[in-house]
């Protein structure tokens, strides 16, 4: 299997891009997602996945291992394919698929082009569990590394005045909803002041 593809961008539409790598050009079916995400030109990195069929080989490019994780999570539900799961990561950014399917928002799922209301639900049925489990897990491996940061905002939130049970509460689950995703103790600490 070919996990990720670097190389010269050749050629770039929003369906699909064409990498040079060292002389073979590789034909990679992407997201609109991908697609805002990728330059205009020079080296790219994309994180793939390989779709075998009886009539073709096809290779799907994705701008993050997130997304490409997602898409596989959505291929695994019955009836929804590669195009399928193309659409839904064109229609929306992973992070808001991924809080449609954990807040059971079929509504939200249902607007997306080719996916009714059954669809939505068994997305929602097949997925939920396990995004939120990867949710959970993502934000206790970022507790871990990112250690110092978390103490940081703590110190700044006591010294804000604010009692120290609530501001751990508050950080928790500021780690929660952002996945990863928090940059700095700053950030944390503003965040837990809309909270609190």
């Amino acid at each position: 299997m070919i996990s990720f593809l670097e190389g010269q961008l050749d050629e770039k539409n929003p369906a699909y891009v064409v990498i040079n790598c060292q002389g073979v050009g590789y034909l990679v079916h992407i997201s609109l997602n991908t697609f805002e995400a990728l330059p205009d030109k020079g080296m790219v990195r994309l994180a793939t996945l390989q779709v075998i069929r009886e009539d073709a080989h096809i290779l799907y490019g994705f701008a993050d291992d997130e997304e490409r994780e997602l898409f596989k999570h959505l291929v695994s539900v019955s009836g929804v394919g590669p195009n399928t799961a193309r659409m839904i990561l064109s229609s929306m950014t992973p992070a808001e698929i991924t809080t449609a399917i954990i807040h059971n928002d079929i509504q939200m799922l249902s607007s997306i082009k080719g996916i009714g209301e059954k669809s939505a639900s068994r997305i929602i049925v097949d997925l939920k569990d396990r995004l939120e489990k990867e949710g959970l897990l993502k934000a206790e491996k970022m507790v871990a590394t990112d250690n110092t940061m978390q103490q940081e905002a703590l110190s700044a939130l006591v010294m804000l005045g604010f009692a120290k049970p609530t501001a751990q509460k508050a950080i928790r689950a500021i780690l929660k909803k952002h996945q990863g995703g928090i940059e700095s103790a700053e950030f944390l600490v503003k965040e837990a002041l809309k909270s609190i």
